[in-house]
Parts: C-alpha cells; structure tokens; sequence
C-alpha cells in the first residue's frame, strides 16, 4: 500500500474566481490546522485575474500549494481529472472556488474516511442559497440518478466529496463525469459510500459557471458509465441478446405466416404480399445489425490497450 505523507489533499477547480481565492485559502488554514495538507488549484483558463493570485499565493506559501493553468477552458471534469493525478494526501477532497463549500466541513469528512473507512464522503447541501431555477432541476436529476444508478445520495452534484486516494488514482473523469464520480468508484469496486450535511452558503462574487445545458448532458454521460462499466469488456453480450430477440421475433411471424398459408387460410394472399412479412423482414435486418455492433464493439474492445487492466486490491 501507498504511504502518503501528507493528510489532505484539496483539489479547487476554477474560473475566473480571483476575488474569491485569497479569502478561501485563508479559510482553509484556519480550518486545517493540525493536519498536514497541500491544496491543488486548476486554473480551467480563466480571463481574469485568477493565475496571478495563485502566483501570489504560491510564492507566500511553497509547501502547501501546487497549481495547474489550463491554455483554455475544458470543464470541471478536466481540471479534476488533471489535479487527481497530483494528488498526494491520504484524503482527497474536491471543493468548488466560490465560497460556497466551507472547509470547515473537512476535518469531520477526513475523519469519516479515515476512521469510519469510507471509500467516498458525499456533501449534501440539504439547505441551499440557489434560485428555484436551480434547484428544482437538480432535485429531479438527483432523483433519476438514485433511480439509474442504484446509489443513494440526496446531492451528487455538490463540489464538496472526500475521497480515499486509491479512489482518485483509479478513475479516469472526462466530459461531464464529474456529477458521477460516486456512480464511477461504485463500478470500479469503491461502493462504501457515506454522506454528510454539508454548510452551503449564497455566491459572495462572480456569477455561476453553469447553465442549464447541464441537465441535458449529465443523464447522457450517466447512461454511458452504466453501459461501459457494465458491457464495456463484453459488447456482444447486449448487443447479441438484443439480435437474438430480434432474429426470434422475425422466425416467429415467418413461421406463423408459412402455418396459416399452407394449413389455414390456403386462400390468402402470397406471403410476399402480406404486412407481416415486411415486419419481419425488418427485424431480421435489426437483428443483423446489432450482431454487426456487437462483433465490432468486441473488436475494438479486445484491441483496445486497457482490455485486461484490473483493479488489484491486494497481492500477496
């Protein structure tokens, strides 16, 4: 196992936050005291005055900060999956830049980690300072997340998540696959989930990062991690079962239109000429096309470079 020397790892995404930044690194100090930590900023290509404020702190405080500038804007998945990879604590907690994840929250959280053994801490902002805009949505994409995804949170959206460090270092997060972390360590073996009501205070500067488009992209990027953590090694397996029913669908209503032609009804019509036969036609059609997915989808996979890579817990 992994000997980590630092306690806290703190992974802040950002854009255009400078106002915030000073005030938030000073809150963490106050609230970490006793512990050994770094907190890791990821500039997601701010315009404003952003990098030269982490420059600032960087230079007042060597030890406790690394930073990352991204050229241009790549979204929160990006700059998390960037700041995992530099990671070093024990714990690793992800927190939004604005002031509305309070890090007094942290040590509670770290200790639920460390000592309850959780894989993963979920914050739950169970009273929120956001219009109804806002929370209305996000209290319907949480509940279609419960649904889909078998995990039982209140709040996958919120910033504030604490994390053991094997969890980070053996997800990939892209896209907008950020909101389903829990739903990503879950797959990859990290089902001790917890949560914890967290503080949730009203924007102090700037304006929200995120639009309504959000609620259109996450349930996508949702169905694709339960379809590729779930068939992503064995495509033919849903794929063929579906071109199986397909292929018995369309033998069913051929078989069925041969019995009524030759024992039945001797006077229909010529089978060619009857609606059912263009019926199963095109089930048999679909039925060849999924079995053409599935023979790809298993020739991709089985050349793909990651097709026997293995989460290992333990060897001995």
């Amino acid at each position: 196992m992994t000997k980590h020397n630092i306690d806290i790892s703190i992974v802040i995404p950002l854009l255009n936050e400078a106002e915030s930044l000073p005030e938030l690194f000073g809150w963490i100090q106050n609230s970490l005291e006793g512990h050994s930590y770094e907190v890791i900023f990821v500039d997601d290509g701010s315009k404003d005055d952003s990098w030269n404020i982490i420059e600032q702190l960087k230079t007042k405080h060597e030890k406790l900060i690394k930073a990352i500038k991204f050229r241009r804007n790549y979204g929160k998945s990006a700059a998390l999956n960037e700041g995992f990879k530099l990671a070093e604590g024990k714990v690793v907690f992800t927190m939004d830049a604005d002031l509305q994840d309070s890090p007094e929250e942290l040590p509670e959280m770290y200790e639920m980690v460390t000592a309850q053994g959780y894989d993963l801490v979920s914050g739950y902002k169970k009273k929120r300072y956001d219009p109804l805009s806002k929370t209305i949505p996000t209290k319907l994409y949480n509940w279609a997340t419960r649904k889909m995804s078998g995990i039982y949170l209140h709040d996958f959206n919120c910033g504030l998540k604490a994390y053991k460090n094997e969890v980070v270092k053996s997800i990939e997060v892209y896209g907008e696959m950020h909101r389903y972390i829990p739903v990503i360590a879950k797959r990859a073996g990290f089902d001790k989930i917890g949560e914890k009501v967290v503080q949730h205070r009203a924007r102090k500067y700037g304006v929200t990062k995120f639009g309504l488009s959000r609620f259109i992209y996450g349930p996508l990027d949702l169905l694709s991690i339960l379809f590729i953590s779930k068939f992503g090694k064995r495509p033919m397996h849903v794929f063929g079962v579906w071109g199986l029913v397909m292929f018995a669908i369309s033998f069913l209503i051929v078989g069925w239109m041969v019995i009524d032609k030759i024992f039945i009804n001797t006077s229909a019509r010529l089978i060619a000429d009857r609606t059912e036969f263009f019926i199963a036609l095109t089930t048999m059609i679909i039925g060849f096309q999924l079995f053409l997915a599935g023979f790809l989808g298993e020739l991709i996979s089985r050349s793909s470079s990651e097709r026997n890579a293995y989460l290992i817990e333990k060897t001995i």
